[in-house]
């Protein structure tokens, strides 16, 4: 029960923010989201043997997403300007500590959590609420026919070592739904975008969806970890509800931007 209503209250408010406030709330609850995310990520390093400075690493992290999200032309100069700031506090830290493992870990943080979440709030602003509505409800309807589909069917594991309770049929499942929601839910929302080309983009974003996923899992799994935190009670940490988005957003943007 806490898990369905935990899901239920964050449903309302993403949806609520995102479709009836103005673009820059959708930015504001990216940031908080970000933040979070990125707490979290900042944990697992250190489990990792890789702590990072907390907090000009954060500055970056959300600098670049909100610089991304605002003024995406921008964006090369605001990633430089975060890697340069993150080598200079490494370099007031050394010969204290190591310093590749740290900078490449808050580099890395830049990369795999500042760009998706900067995606997320540049569709919304510069391609509307129905545009960042159909990916939202593309992936979670995936996620969910991935689950229920392989408690249904699956027999296969997908990546036993990484995540034992994925399996091939609940992939095939997650991504023929996917195909689904964007193909039909897409005539209305995106219809630049022909038919084939949406079924296309809905099994691609569904696809690295799983990816995603998986990839955060080893990053928990190599640290001994089951769940990211327990910031979303019942469901675990930020970056467990929202590791697939993180390696589909991005495409999902860049594919817009060739048709819009």
């Amino acid at each position: 029960m806490q898990r369905i209503l935990s899901a239920v209250a964050l449903l309302l408010v993403v949806v609520g923010v995102i479709w009836l406030l103005p673009p820059l709330a959708t930015l504001l609850l990216v940031e908080v989201a970000l933040l979070a995310a990125f707490l979290e990520y900042a944990e697992i390093a250190a489990r990792s043997g890789a702590p990072l400075s907390k907090a000009p690493t954060a500055v970056a992290v959300l600098g670049v997403g909100a610089v991304f999200s605002l003024a995406p032309a921008m964006l090369p100069a605001a990633l430089m300007a975060a890697i340069i700031g993150i080598s200079a506090v490494q370099l007031s830290r050394w010969p204290r500590e190591q310093t590749l493992a740290p900078a490449a870990a808050a580099a890395f943080s830049v990369l795999y959590l500042a760009i998706p979440f900067g995606s997320l709030a540049v569709v919304r602003i510069t391609h509307g609420r129905e545009a960042l509505m159909l990916l939202l409800v593309t992936l979670m309807a995936s996620d969910t026919a991935q689950y229920y589909g392989g408690r249904w069917l699956g027999r296969r594991p997908l990546a036993p070592a990484v995540s034992p309770g994925k399996t091939v049929e609940g992939a095939a499942f997650g991504i023929a739904t996917a195909a689904l929601v964007m193909g039909g839910a897409g005539a209305w929302w995106l219809p630049d975008l022909s038919a084939g080309w949406r079924i296309a983009l809905g099994m691609l974003l569904a696809l690295f969806g799983i990816a995603g996923d998986l990839f955060e899992s080893t990053l928990k799994r190599g640290v001994g970890l089951k769940d990211a935190s327990q910031v979303i009670p019942g469901h675990g940490g930020m970056l467990d509800r929202i590791d697939g988005w993180l390696f589909a957003a991005p495409v999902y943007y860049v594919i817009l931007g060739f048709f819009r």
